[in-house]
């Protein structure tokens, strides 16, 4: 079971990556929105995501508290179940 869970987190923090990326160039996605909270389910799996969140917050710390706090409520999602 700890197996889909970890797969359905990559799926939707690519998933939210790719929204953003569209959401970029679309008016009616948050682009930024949607790439922060990907990279925040991203963080948990990748070691290359995670340098890079430590550079975003050394570089951004107001989009650094905002990618934790979304985390958070993403993974509080995922415990509950």
């Amino acid at each position: 079971m700890n197996e889909f869970k970890r797969i359905g987190m990559l799926i939707a923090g690519w998933l939210f990556l790719v929204m953003g990326v569209l959401g970029l160039f679309l008016p009616f996605l948050q682009g930024i929105l949607f790439i922060l909270i990907g990279l925040a389910i991203l963080s948990s799996h990748s070691a290359l995501v995670k340098r890079f969140l430590k550079y975003l917050e050394r570089r951004y710390p107001h989009h650094h508290e905002r990618v934790e706090k979304w985390r958070g409520k993403i993974m509080n999602l995922f415990r509950k179940n």
